[in-house]
């Protein structure tokens, strides 16, 4: 092993735990002894096998929510109660993918329709791709590897995963819970190592499958370099478009909208950032959506009165506070919010002050923020914020603020909020996006639904039952008799 990887709290850098990085050889290894594994049929689970592995990871996860939660909260630092509802989520993932086994099936080409067809039987059955490397991200420690691991688990492939850095004690306690339910170690690695070994590992023709999710700079290099053959999916991050008429009632769509964008402290791939409002609203939307932002409780994520906790690292928290500040300077107004540690101008005299701070670290905490009006070329407008921030925007024609939803090439889930099933339809028909919501943020998911951006926002859909297709492929056999 070449170095040690160590992991700290993102809220105040307290030691969690050490790991060892793997190197050449380790990679090396590991991959050698899945690809061994995937060609040698004959040491192949049993549906039946995996079924039973699953459905005891399950219970084994079940009476451990607790401890889970806290590993997740403490390493990522989404708050507790938002960690628990992840813990639950994973938890039930794994259920989805043993349902989805006993639904998986081929189907039956028909022949006999040609005179060359005839006395013929054709059928097709799923078989797994081959072996899966998953490479996380940290904003959802353990869903995201639930979604990544146990789909390829559930199908037969052997798995490589690699969380991120800076969470991957949540994914090695999972990975060690598949043991304890009897899943072999040959057929799921966990290991940490430097970025260039990530991409050797997917460049490798013995992958048979790439599963990434994080930012679209890497993820579309990944692409680049694949071997011939080698399927992936990617999942990137949106701007969230939301659009909200003159006929939606602003009491009952300000907490949602405010929940979809604050929520983890905005480092969500599909977290509410855009928001074009009627311009008859729009300033009142803005004032009610800073209100309740002030609500909401800035600290620490082991806290279970905590909102919002900190950001991945102080380096993100300075990125948002410059990207928010340069918005400013070009004319938008900051209703409330800010790095709790910025040293900009003074706010605004309307500016609504923030009461509900709860933390004493300056450092990695970053205010739920309001921007009214910023520059369409302003980062903020340009760019995935990734970071608790909405900017509103008024508009006058509703074909104008769909024009302005769709500039961008990022395109995954999107919303609209409206009285008028007209409007609805129509945005939902003409907005670009992998997903529309009509009156609900744009952050909703469930796990059996697909999921995915389109554009530079992604390839391949994900969601457990989608991805364990996605990890198999069709073999037809044909009978002549």
């Amino acid at each position: 092993m070449s170095d040690i990887l160590t992991v700290t709290s993102p809220y105040d850098r307290h030691f969690i735990r050490e790991f060892p990085m793997a190197g050449e050889k380790e990679t090396e290894q590991a991959l050698s002894r899945a690809y061994r594994l995937f060609k040698d049929t004959s040491r192949h689970l049993q549906k039946f096998q995996r079924i039973e592995i699953l459905e005891k990871l399950a219970a084994l996860m079940s009476v451990q929510v607790e401890e889970l939660t806290m590993i997740a909260a403490e390493e990522g630092g989404k708050p507790y109660k938002d960690s628990k509802v992840e813990v639950l989520r994973a938890i039930n993932g794994v259920k989805l993918a043993v349902a989805e086994l006993y639904s998986m099936r081929g189907e039956e080409i028909p022949m006999g329709m040609t005179a060359a067809s005839v006395n013929r039987l054709a059928f097709t059955t799923r078989e797994p791709i081959g072996v899966v490397l998953a490479i996380s991200a940290f904003n959802h420690p353990l869903n995201l590897i639930v979604h990544q691991v146990i789909p390829a688990i559930a199908v037969g492939c052997p798995v490589i995963v690699k969380p991120a850095s800076a969470t991957p004690v949540s994914c090695f306690n999972l990975v060690q819970m598949l043991y304890e339910a009897g899943l072999p170690e040959d057929w799921c690695t966990a290991l940490v190592c430097r970025r260039e070994l990530a991409e050797k590992l997917a460049s490798d023709p013995r992958i048979g499958y790439l599963t990434f999710i994080g930012s679209h700079e890497v993820g579309w290099r990944l692409r680049s370099i694949l071997a011939p053959g080698t399927r992936v999916a990617l999942e990137h991050g949106g701007v969230a478009p939301v659009i909200v008429d003159e006929t939606a009632d602003m009491d009952s769509i300000i907490q949602p909208i405010a929940k979809g964008g604050f929520y983890h402290a905005g480092q969500v791939c599909v977290s509410v950032q855009k928001v074009f409002v009627h311009e008859s609203k729009a300033r009142e939307f803005a004032e009610k959506l800073a209100e309740e932002a002030n609500r909401l409780i800035v600290g620490d994520p082991l806290d279970p009165e905590t909102d919002i906790g900190p950001m991945i690292a102080e380096s993100e928290v300075t990125r948002v506070r410059e990207w928010v500040e340069e918005a400013v300077l070009a004319g938008a107004l900051e209703m409330t919010g800010s790095a709790i540690n910025s040293k900009s101008q003074a706010p605004n005299p309307k500016q609504i002050p923030n009461h509900k701070l709860k933390t004493q670290n300056f450092l990695s905490s970053y205010r739920p923020t309001v921007l009214y009006s910023p520059p369409d070329s302003a980062k903020v407008s340009t760019h995935e914020i990734f970071g608790p921030v909405i900017c509103v925007y008024p508009f006058s024609k509703l074909e104008d603020a769909i024009s302005r939803a769709n500039s961008l090439r990022y395109a995954f889930q999107a919303s609209v909020f409206t009285q008028n099933i007209d409007v609805a339809m129509k945005t939902a028909q003409q907005i670009n996006a992998s997903a529309v919501m009509i009156n609900d943020h744009t952050a909703f998911r469930v796990d059996w639904m697909p999921f995915g951006g389109r554009d530079e926002s992604g390839i391949g859909t994900g969601g457990i039952p989608y991805s364990m297709h996605e990890m198999t492929r069709s073999k037809m056999v044909v009978f002549k008799f």
